[in-house]
């Protein structure tokens, strides 16, 4: 539980929809599908943040694409508020903009909404350490323990110790060669770069206004040139679209001397690809996945997730097969990684 501090989590929500493509699409990414269980992955992001968790109402910023999705599935939460981006700008933009409509010291927990997490209390805990560094003045990432040599994930290297919460971010590491991750992994000393992250909205606006003086410069305009339409708050466009596309990482956390890490192991998945969505679910003696009209026979390590069409499967290990809406889909585990590159996900 949040006990001490007021946490207001501040949801990232859009995408493209091509990594999950045919079942994630532009119109509807996967933040909005129940891929995991009975709930969609946005949905499931508020519940982990929830008043239950001791959290304050959430900030989720989305594009104007996506706020139909937002507005149906976060339902009537007293106090939420949206923002909603007329343009992409990457995440520096997007959690500046949250941070201008927060209190300066206000802790802001950033979540990506389309991430699963399997044990809340564990990510209730790691919050509550993420959230007490950053009412210190830490710029906190969420340090994922790397269990596998993964080279789609960026790496955190911990540092020293702060007391009892966390370590210092020594450095941070772009995605590795699978000879660099596998030394990762042996060393013991490096985690998964999640994406999540914790900050005092006065120190985070500091770090950005000392290192991206213009980002800063840009949405603190686009804010004071928004409108309020219920719970929903407009930045101005012009001065939004004129802000440079950067991640938080590159602007602010590969820059500050006040990065830290909470380690976290808390069943965590990006979901990044369906090899990714198959590993999350649950799996047979075989680990075999069906969902929908399947048979499969004499299969391993097969994903068959269907929204109609029987499909039938024989003699076949790490595939992966879909079906969605006139589309199909058939690839190995390996080539998952190649699906947003289809001219049917690329080109919606």
């Amino acid at each position: 539980m949040i006990e001490t501090l007021t946490v207001h989590p501040v949801v990232l929500c859009g995408g493209s929809g091509t990594r999950l493509w045919p079942r994630s699409r532009a119109v509807k990414p996967k933040p909005f599908l129940p891929l995991v269980g009975d709930c969609t992955l946005f949905e499931a992001t508020l519940r982990r943040s929830g008043r239950d968790g001791g959290f304050a109402a959430p900030v989720i910023v989305t594009g104007t694409a996506h706020l139909d999705h937002v507005e149906a599935q976060l339902g009537s939460e007293p106090g939420a508020q949206i923002i909603v981006e007329p343009c992409a700008r990457n995440t520096a933009a997007a959690i500046a903009l949250a941070a201008l409509r927060l209190p300066d010291d206000a802790i802001m927990l950033v979540c990506p909404s389309d991430h699963h997490i399997a044990d809340t209390a564990a990510y209730r805990a790691a919050a509550a350490k993420a959230a007490a560094l950053a009412a210190d003045g830490w710029l906190v990432s969420f340090g994922i323990e790397a269990k596998t040599p993964e080279t789609g994930f960026g790496y955190l290297q911990r540092g020293e110790a702060i007391g009892d919460l966390g370590f210092r971010t020594a450095r941070f590491v772009e995605k590795p060669e699978l000879a660099r991750a596998q030394a990762f992994v042996a060393d013991g000393g490096y985690a998964w770069n999640g994406g999540i992250f914790a900050f005092r909205v006065g120190t985070f606006m500091d770090e950005l206004r000392t290192h991206r003086p213009a980002i800063a410069a840009a949405a603190e305009a686009a804010v004071a040139a928004g409108r309020v339409d219920r719970h929903c708050f407009h930045p101005g466009a012009a001065e939004f679209a004129a802000i440079a596309s950067e991640s938080v990482d590159y602007a602010v956390m590969e820059n500050t001397t006040r990065a830290a890490l909470v380690p976290a192991d808390m069943g965590w998945s990006d979901i990044g690809s369906w090899d990714a969505l198959h590993a999350a679910l649950p799996r047979d003696d075989a680990g075999n996945t069906v969902r929908g009209a399947a048979e499969l026979v004499a299969c391993r390590n097969v994903l068959v997730d269907t929204d109609g069409p029987r499909v039938s499967v024989i003699g076949l290990e790490d595939v992966i097969v879909v079906v969605d809406g006139g589309e199909v889909l058939v690839t190995t585990r390996a080539g998952a990684q190649m699906v947003g590159k289809l001219d049917g996900a690329a080109n919606q």
